[in-house]
């Protein structure tokens, strides 16, 4: 196994303590946040834990065979993943009850209440609000998380298709997927009538399970296996497209999902997912 350490700065007598600690035969820099421990013993994972969490440290235990170009799919959640706000929540600001709806999000993405209620709980209140809100939203508060545009060059370089499926709205994952070069997007679709939202969604709504619904579809629409396929989220409801992937990464995440993904990000932008996918094959 190779153990890749990141953070925004990491002290050299800790990564040094890290090799000690695992017997590692080399230090290698991968990126300016990143470093791989080569050939380490993966013993101690509960010690190496302990150190990174207490040093905010990233790590990750990564197959010394694996190459990124084993991969053929990344899917991706959108609010608090791959862009830093949730879209309702800044939406409903422009009603005044950011508040209550960021409340209800919460408990959501916690896994305290089911998602589809709580979605559409949270577009009742939206009822009224002009549409433009939307494009204000989009052209004024919507921001790419740190690293997104690396970690999506990275998967284009090696062949990698990519899938942004929300539970959000249909109106930011159609404007991003040109933006970014995304090849597949799945949301919900919000009513408008005379150009104000209705406060319905239109459709079935994608939950839990319609995001691992989607990544199957893509998945056995291009041909791969479970394990070439990467899903990162940060919500109780990517869990369960999380569980269909061969990797999955809690991204800034909360505490049930940190628990039950491949790996953790909370130090590094999503350009940390890179040394996660093995060494790039730059012969591909």
């Amino acid at each position: 196994m190779n153990l890749i350490v990141q953070g925004k700065d990491i002290p050299t007598p800790s990564l040094k303590a890290l090799a000690k600690l695992t017997c590692a035969a080399a230090i290698e820099a991968v990126s300016s946040t990143a470093f791989r421990l080569v050939a380490a013993d993966d013993g101690p994972r509960a010690e190496v834990a302990a150190f990174c969490d207490a040093n905010a440290l990233d790590h990750g235990w990564v197959p010394a065979a694996r190459r990124m170009c084993d991969f053929g799919l990344l899917v991706m959640d959108m609010d608090s993943t791959l862009i830093t706000i949730e879209c309702i929540d800044e939406i409903a600001d422009m009603q005044g009850l950011k508040p209550q709806v960021s409340a209800i999000t919460e408990s959501a993405m916690r896994g305290e209440i089911d998602f589809a209620e709580s979605l559409r709980r949270r577009v009742t209140l939206l009822a009224g609000l002009d549409q433009s809100a939307l494009q204000r939203v989009y052209d004024e508060r919507l921001q790419l998380s740190p690293g997104a545009e690396a970690l999506l060059a990275a998967a284009r370089a090696t062949g990698i298709k990519t899938l942004l499926v929300s539970g959000g709205f249909t109106f930011f994952t159609e404007r991003l997927q040109p933006r970014l070069g995304l090849d597949f997007t799945a949301a919900n679709t919000l009513e408008v009538s005379a150009g104000k939202l209705t406060g319905r969604v239109l459709g079935d709504i994608v939950d839990a399970q319609g995001k691992a619904d989607w990544l199957n579809r893509v998945r056995s629409q291009l041909g791969l296996g479970k394990a070439q396929v990467i899903a990162m989220g940060d919500g109780a409801n990517d869990l369960k497209m999380m569980a269909e992937a061969g990797i999955s990464i809690a991204y800034r995440a909360k505490p049930v999902v940190r628990a039950q993904a491949s790996y953790a990000l909370n130090q590094v932008g999503l350009d940390g997912v890179i040394p996660l996918l093995g060494e790039i094959d730059h012969g591909t």
